[in-house]
């Protein structure tokens, strides 16, 4: 990601707002605007963030990437 005009920075971007209109902005109407941004942010941090599969990390959600290289960690110490 990165340059103007990429078809691929397009692409998922799409991808997220796709998700993000269908698991928040269409669920209700919202009383404030304020409502709406705490539900987005609470929605990319508690579902997005760590339900999403990522390559960079073999195919898993980050929570539980980070408790698989945690624990070897812990174990070393």
């Amino acid at each position: 990601m990165g340059q103007v005009g990429t078809s691929a920075d397009n692409a998922a971007m799409e991808s997220f707002f796709a998700l993000l209109q269908k698991n928040v902005l269409d669920r209700r109407r919202w009383a404030t605007r304020q409502d709406l941004r705490i539900q987005i942010v609470t929605w990319i941090e508690r579902t997005y963030h760590r339900r999403r599969r990522q390559t960079r990390l073999g195919r898993l959600p980050p929570i539980e990437y980070e408790t698989i290289m945690t624990t070897p960690a812990l174990q070393a110490a």
